[in-house]
């Protein structure tokens, strides 16, 4: 690794602990009392960071206690995928494109340190909590991850298209199958958070992702 790499890999860990910094406290303050009753200065203070650098990263209270949603990769590594072919599992392929996707906001794929664990399954902890006691959350994060969603869903629709050139000449069914593979796409993503969970946070949440969606594999083909 370069000096050029290595500095650039300090900084990143340097703005994911802050952003989990403020996070942890807009997350924490609110179980505490209330969300109506926390304010963004507060949150900045338990943070150790100032207003001005809480809107750095995130433009509201609200968004602090959410979260911030993956972010698709680059068309680059979108392009990959979708000129992999049918010779690879469209699943592999989507798991892998998750994986880079949650990276953009956790690192999984690449942090292993137990600090950094500790912290993101305690903060995943005190959100789900939060979401679920307050409803008008939890459809602002809903709302986000259907974006994503959506999102993920036109690239699969290309990579469908690419696989099968008879697909294109068939929209809607096109559309329908992409929506298809999304939604069990979802559901081994959903998975993989669950049982990371439930384990305590203790392995990277990438390897559960890539387990997901090895046992989804496993579970087409039995049923076939």
């Amino acid at each position: 690794m370069s000096v050029a790499e290595e500095e650039l890999g300090l900084r990143e860990r340097k703005r994911l602990a802050t952003r989990r910094a403020i996070q942890l406290a807009a997350l924490e303050l609110a179980s505490e009392r209330g969300f109506d009753r926390v304010t963004i200065d507060e949150i900045s203070h338990v943070a150790n960071v100032s207003p001005r650098t809480f809107f750095n990263y995130f433009p509201s209270k609200e968004s602090a206690i959410i979260g911030e949603l993956p972010e698709l990769p680059s068309e680059e590594r979108i392009e990959r995928f979708i000129a992999a072919g049918p010779d690879e599992p469209i699943l592999d392929g989507i798991s892998e494109l998750l994986i880079a996707a949650i990276d953009t906001v956790e690192l999984t794929g690449v942090s292993t340190d137990e600090t950094d664990t500790r912290s993101m399954h305690e903060l995943h902890g005190l959100r789900r909590a939060l979401l679920k006691d307050n409803p008008e959350l939890f459809a602002q994060r809903m709302a986000s991850m259907h974006q994503f969603e959506d999102a993920l869903s036109a690239i699969v629709q290309r990579r469908l298209a690419h696989d099968d050139p008879s697909l294109a000449e068939d929209p809607e069914t096109l559309h329908q199958r992409a929506r298809l593979v999304t939604y069990v796409s979802f559901a081994g993503m959903r998975h993989a958070w669950s049982c990371w969970a439930d384990h305590g946070g203790v392995e990277p949440l990438a390897d559960r992702l890539r387990s997901s969606f090895a046992q989804l594999q496993a579970l087409g083909t039995q049923v076939r």
